[in-house]
């Protein structure tokens, strides 16, 4: 069994990768109905904690269904950082996630998430810190260094077990590597094959089916893998993965009328939680995705980005199970 401190996730996790705008509450609802087996925040700043800020306190949001769950902090600055994990600790999340990973430039130019990997030193002393603040398990999510000349993965796994972390994930990327290059897996593995490592450690990047999720299991003994992109509009991969986990064999393809219930169900969750408005502008990005390998999707994709209330939204996915009724997709998740 794989455990976080005393959270026991089961013989091989299967993680949702925390993603702004994306793993919102009302979506980290249909992933834990389809076999999630541990979910996390969108990652939430620091700065924005501890100022109180709205739209990162409301964040901090998550029901009881979603357990065992993470909140995930990022910031550059060490006391920030503590003051934010000890605020999100007050929401009584199952453990609290330190994010030097995310690539994104606004967030690297300020010395927080992957842009912590050019001062491991510092990366090292608030993983320490932090920690230390709170009586919750750390876990944290990082990449395989910054750049091709600081593949320095390996050592920063060792010092940040130091520091009293609980697990590891490892996204097999760099923080100057895009995502059309394929993830390298081969330093996940030394990290995981590393004789002084005990934690768990998971891994994450270019994990799109569950060909892949086997492969990467098999091949690099990761103790779970967290899945990122392949779940937009896909709630269905984890049981996808885990059917073929168990059988070796594809789950059946989804068919329109599953389709057309989950994604609605996903968005009057989303209306519910942010309003009709902010509720259908968020969860657009997940049309393409629910509605990928149908023929002729594109009139009705235009039709749902256009779309103002929620009942016209519904309206259109009635026209798009009578359309699509009794065909078959041609690309199964």
């Amino acid at each position: 069994m794989v455990k976080i401190g005393e959270i026991n996730l089961g013989e091989f996790p299967l993680l949702l990768a925390p993603m702004e705008d994306v793993t919102d509450p009302p979506f980290r609802y249909v992933c834990k109905m389809f076999g999630a087996d541990l979910m996390y925040t969108e990652f939430i700043s620091s700065e924005g904690l501890i100022r109180d800020a709205g739209k990162s306190v409301k964040k901090l949001d998550f029901e009881e269904y979603e357990r065992p769950v993470g909140i995930q902090i990022f910031g550059h600055d060490i006391d920030s950082m503590v003051a934010a994990a000890r605020y999100a600790e007050k929401a009584h999340p199952d453990l609290i996630d330190i994010n030097f990973g995310c690539p994104v430039k606004k967030v690297v130019a300020k010395g927080a998430g992957s842009g912590i990997l050019n001062d491991i030193p510092k990366m090292v002393r608030m993983t320490a810190a932090v920690v230390k603040a709170v009586s919750l398990p750390v876990t944290v999510k990082t990449r395989l260094g910054y750049d091709e000349e600081h593949k320095e993965i390996v050592d920063i796994a060792e010092r940040l077990q130091d520091t009293g972390i609980r697990a590891l994930t490892i996204h097999g990327r760099l923080r100057t590597t895009r995502y059309s290059t394929p993830a390298d897996w081969t330093l996940i593995g030394e990290v995981k094959n590393n004789p002084r490592m005990f934690i768990p450690i998971f891994g994450n990047g270019d994990v799109n089916d569950p060909v892949s999720a086997q492969r990467f299991k098999e091949t690099y003994g990761v103790d779970g893998l967290m899945v990122g992109r392949a779940v937009y509009g896909n709630p269905w991969i984890f049981r996808g993965i885990k059917h073929y986990f168990k059988t070796g064999e594809m789950f059946p393809p989804v068919g329109i009328e599953e389709r057309v219930r989950i994604s609605t169900l996903h968005l009057e969750r989303s209306i519910a939680w942010k309003g009709e408005r902010r509720g259908i502008m968020e969860i657009r990005k997940h049309w393409s995705a629910y509605f990928k390998g149908f023929p002729g999707f594109k009139p009705f994709r235009i039709r749902l980005m256009q779309a103002q209330t929620g009942e016209e939204v519904k309206n259109i996915l009635y026209d798009i199970r009578e359309r699509y009724a009794g065909r078959e997709i041609i690309r199964g998740k």
